[in-house]
């Protein structure tokens, strides 16, 4: 069964809380919410401008809370570049504590990825070597723990799909997965769907990301992943992407949440929502 979410990340940009992003999840009727974490304290996320959560955050109280207002987690958002050799080691004993928090809210999965370039002066072969050590050293975690961890398309490996398979081909291990994003795959010049057929068998999650006209004439090829979508969803060049990407797992049987990344703002928000909710409704029944 395909269930909506949304990413509380949409609010990042509008510098709004993370309860601003629940009541719009219950407003809108969504079954599911997905948000970041962070270690430490941010004083801007505790005056109440950032819409995401310090791993110090109580789980019982904030399971209670989501309870109250119906709402399951679909994901933890994790995304630390572990393909960096300066700062990836330090994303590994983030991405365990992000596991046991989602053990502790009862969220299935926990999302995470490469960096946003390729660092100078290694190899591939090196930085895949340190990327199967770090994802190794998780997935001892992961897997005594029984949460997924989700490889997002979000970077230079993770959006060229013959290395984004040889990623996933590191470890035999049914807590080893991928979060498929629309966005991402398109803005790395990929065709979305095609690329979504070469890592089905994998994917547990999506983001579901439109892309402005203007975005993709001046970044598409050059970029490899983007925040949010600026325009709705349903509104962009991706669009026929998307649709083709959400009949397609329809039409597999994938069982899943697709989780809405766009602006938070009503006139983004909104129409958003109702594309996406007439588009998985038309795809149930074809």
């Amino acid at each position: 069964m395909i269930r909506l979410g949304m990413h509380t990340d949409n609010w990042r940009h509008l510098d709004k809380p993370f309860e601003t992003a629940v009541e719009a999840a219950v407003e809108l009727g969504l079954d599911c919410i997905e948000f970041g974490v962070f270690e430490g304290q941010y004083f801007i996320q505790a005056l109440g401008y950032n819409p995401h959560l310090p791993l110090t955050t109580d789980p019982v109280k904030l399971r209670r809370y989501l309870d109250s207002k119906g709402l399951e987690v679909s994901q933890i958002d994790a995304a630390y570049p572990l393909t960096s050799p300066e700062t990836g080691p330090y994303g590994v004993p983030y991405v365990r504590k992000a596991i046991l928090f989602a053990e502790a809210i009862g969220c299935p999965c926990v999302d995470t990825t490469d960096g946003a370039r390729k660092p100078e002066g290694y190899s591939d072969e090196e930085v895949l070597a340190l990327l199967k050590h770090n994802l190794r050293l998780i997935l001892e975690t992961a897997e005594a723990h029984k949460v997924i961890i989700n490889v997002e398309t979000h970077g230079p490996y993770t959006t060229h799909l013959p290395t984004m398979q040889k990623i996933m081909g590191f470890f035999e291990s049914e807590y080893l997965k991928v979060n498929f994003d629309t966005g991402n795959t398109y803005i790395s010049g990929n065709d979305p769907l095609e690329f979504l057929k070469g890592v089905r068998k994998w994917v547990s999650h999506c983001h579901i990301k439109d892309v402005a006209a203007s975005l993709a004439h001046a970044e598409r090829g050059a970029s490899t992943g983007i925040a949010t979508s600026v325009a709705a969803i349903g509104a962009g060049v991706n669009s026929p992407n998307i649709e083709a990407c959400v009949r397609y797992l329809q039409d597999t049987g994938w069982s899943g949440v697709l989780s809405i990344e766009c602006e938070g703002a009503d006139e983004i928000l909104h129409p958003s929502v109702r594309w996406m909710r007439e588009l998985v409704a038309k795809a149930m029944v074809a």
